[in-house]
């Protein structure tokens, strides 16, 4: 029925030559291929990507008088990628944008979401090979390619800036700095209502390859666990942040905050798991609630901004406030029939 359907369609998908519009917010969805343990089940694929911003789910329903029959659900996004997609396509349309925002005193956040096995840490970090990742193709090191060219402009030397990097991670509400060997760290607000992460470790870069370095070094101390839909699942959000510093006052001029989230389940997925699963779960749907609230409130521009619901809002706190704040928030979904309702 699903091959029927998509035989009478006109499928358009997003071409590297379209022009790229710019959004305060910006929402996306990109769709996985089925991976190896989904073919092995025999899953079928129920998400059809047509054109650059629409995205079609088919589920599989019965009539009362036990017919099947296929529904069809649209949905209408900023942009769409499908399955043949490389990183660099997505990075594009989503992240570059916002990279030139953060020399004009912008703070800039893109996301990725979805859940546990969607593709969030191979998007963002780069492809994997077995267990090795291979970092120099993943939105973190796009950007930081980006940062380099803007940064050797012209207008932009003149302003006579640093470029410095921090990563750390969010677990079960507790900050931990991965560049430091998972020292915890504390968030505090300061005098100026500033929320300061204390003792947090910004390494200066001069090039690409030490911001590379750096995101290995972390992605190797994340911690991940094993659910019953994900091998290596990442049970905590981490935050890789660009930073922009004027150079004599060491005043912060720009931010880049680049955030893997963790992958949020519901109960039922994890009914199998131990105690500590479960309440790491219920710990991350937690905070990407809280997260939802915030962007929620920023589209409506001027509405109070949940922001101390969790820790996570709470150290993001400077980019959802002020005219200057852009965010891209990346939906990751998993096409199989069996992720069809999370999706």
């Amino acid at each position: 029925m699903i091959h029927e359907f998509r035989s009478q369609l006109n499928i358009e998908p997003l071409q590297m030559s379209e022009p790229v519009i710019p959004h305060r917010i910006c929402v996306c969805v990109r769709k996985r291929p089925l991976n190896r343990k989904e073919i092995a089940k025999k899953d079928i694929d129920v998400i059809t990507i047509p054109n650059k911003d629409v995205s079609l789910v088919h589920e599989c329903k019965l009539k009362v008088d036990l017919t099947k029959f296929l529904d069809n659900q649209q949905f209408r996004f900023d942009y769409s990628f499908d399955e043949h997609v490389a990183n660099s396509l997505v990075y594009k349309y989503t992240a570059q944008p916002l990279v030139e925002t953060i020399f004009d005193r912008g703070m800039a956040t893109c996301f990725a979401y979805g859940q546990t096995g969607s593709g969030k840490t191979h998007t963002m970090g780069g492809d994997f090979h077995g267990k090795e990742q291979d970092c120099s193709k993943g939105i973190y090191a796009f950007a930081a390619q980006d940062v380099f060219k803007l940064a050797s402009l012209p207008k932009n030397k003149a302003k006579d800036l640093t470029v410095s990097c921090s990563f750390f991670e969010i677990y079960s509400g507790k900050v931990f700095d991965l560049l430091k060997n998972k020292e915890r760290l504390n968030v505090l607000e300061d005098g100026h209502q500033v929320v300061q992460i204390v003792g947090l470790q910004e390494v200066s870069v001069g090039s690409v390859d030490d911001v590379l370095g750096l995101i290995q070094c972390g992605n190797d101390v994340r911690t991940s666990g094993t659910t019953s839909a994900n091998q290596h699942s990442s049970r905590s959000h981490a935050i890789f942040q660009i930073i922009l510093r004027k150079r004599v006052s060491h005043k912060l001029y720009g931010k880049f905050s680049l955030i893997d989230l963790a992958g949020n389940e519901r109960g039922a997925d994890t009914s199998s798991s131990n105690r500590q699963t479960r309440m790491e779960g219920a710990e991350i749907n937690k905070s990407l609630l809280a997260l939802k609230e915030c962007i929620r409130a920023l589209g409506r521009k001027g509405a109070h901004l949940p922001f101390r619901a969790s820790k996570l809002t709470q150290v993001l706190r400077d980019s959802f406030i002020g005219d200057r704040a852009s965010t891209c928030m990346i939906a990751m979904i998993s096409p199989g029939l069996s992720s069809c309702e999370h999706t």
